[in-house]
């Protein structure tokens, strides 16, 4: 069977991959909102390391973004998407037709890692996630599925997903991806003037700054409301949070890191795009 480089047809899909399973090949998925970048390239180099074959999916979900948000004005360019796929030597690229029928009425809802921080300002979110990761790695059918660090609470909450509804495939973790300033890569990052980039800039500094004193052995809340004050002075419209959690379990930390494996997760608003990073602390 030939193989296409783009598929739209759910059918078309599983046939491709019902045709490499025939064939022993093992199966590796990277599911995108396109508007691609060196970050989602690595994700795609991690996944050829453990797989013979890499699928990536082009969708921009409608059920994660909420009223106000950049759903219609979000980055599409699966031109341009699909050569940095091959050229990063990704296999199949699947572009749904559509994901949700008219009578669509099912929901996922994911508690633990899924609770607190992002669902504090953007309730929707996980929801909309839980139900496309669902769906996309029901089509596709992978052994493993690669997704990025920095969308950190989003990794834990699918690898919840995954193990409470026995869906057999192996979720990997990409380390961030950065630019020379060591703003976290982002398809959003386009949204930036001269100007306010400059600005964006200084989240990593400050965040990286706060993860030390915490692992020094500052208190928690003093630390993270310090980095709050540092970010609005730095140039930022707002702060939705600066909070140390559990690295494993996302349960918010408070006091001293003693003993635990502590992870750092940010939120701001930078002259109108929001920004979320994260680091380990210590």
């Amino acid at each position: 069977m030939t193989t296409a480089f783009t598929v739209k047809s759910q059918t078309v899909l599983r046939s491709q991959i019902c045709g490499w399973r025939g064939s022993a090949e093992t199966i590796a998925f990277v599911p995108t909102m396109g508007a691609l970048h060196a970050g989602h390239i690595s994700l795609i180099t991690k996944a050829k390391k453990h797989a013979s074959k890499v699928v990536a999916s082009i969708y921009v979900n409608e059920t994660q973004f909420a009223e106000g948000e950049d759903l219609d004005t979000y980055p599409r360019d699966h031109k341009r998407d699909c050569e940095m796929l091959r050229a990063a030597g990704c296999d199949l690229v699947y572009i749904p037709e559509k994901m949700y029928d008219p009578y669509h009425s099912t929901t996922v809802n994911v508690g633990g890692p899924a609770l607190g921080l992002e669902t504090n300002h953007r309730a929707h979110f996980f929801g909309g996630v839980a139900l496309i990761v669902t769906k996309l790695l029901n089509r596709v059918q992978p052994d493993i599925a690669v997704f990025g660090e920095k969308d950190y609470q989003q990794l834990l909450t699918i690898r919840r997903l995954t193990a409470d509804l026995d869906i057999p495939v192996r979720i990997l973790a990409a380390p961030i991806m950065r630019e020379k300033d060591g703003l976290a890569m982002s398809s959003r990052n386009r949204y930036f003037d001269e100007e306010s980039r400059k600005i964006a800039g200084q989240l990593n500094v400050i965040m990286r700054q706060c993860a030390e004193e915490i692992a020094s052995g500052a208190d928690i809340n003093t630390a993270t409301d310090k980095a709050t004050i540092k970010i609005i002075k730095a140039g930022f419209d707002n702060v939705d949070y600066v909070a140390a959690a559990d690295t494993n379990s996302l349960e918010l930390l408070t006091g001293h890191l003693n003993n635990c494996r502590g992870r750092l997760l940010i939120a701001a608003h930078c002259k109108g795009v929001r920004l979320i990073d994260n680091c380990q602390i210590g």
